[in-house]
């Protein structure tokens, strides 16, 4: 049942993670290169420079989203005293 009341929790903290993980990639990104990150659509562009922005995009997001929503089941669980999903990961 805590899992339901948590959907509202994750939407949010996806929210989020998705504007902090932009925010966050812009810094790492301005670290690297003085240009706007290429993108996909782009035509003309250097495909190591992509591969790196999408590598480093999809590594920041990752992060950023496992941390976000972590902090947000933490929060439930003070808030409501149910952990929503499991307690550690299942043995291989």
């Amino acid at each position: 049942m805590s899992k339901l009341f948590f959907i509202p929790f994750s939407v949010v903290s996806g929210l989020i993670a998705g504007l902090v993980g932009k925010k966050v990639f812009s810094l790492v990104w301005g670290l690297i290169d003085d240009e706007e990150p290429p993108k996909a659509e782009h035509r003309d562009v250097d495909p190591r420079k992509l591969v790196l922005a999408l590598a480093i995009d999809g590594a920041v997001f990752a992060l950023v989203r496992g941390l976000v929503d972590h902090a947000a089941r933490l929060a439930f669980a003070r808030s409501y005293g149910a952990w929503p999903g499991e307690e550690r990961p299942e043995p291989e």
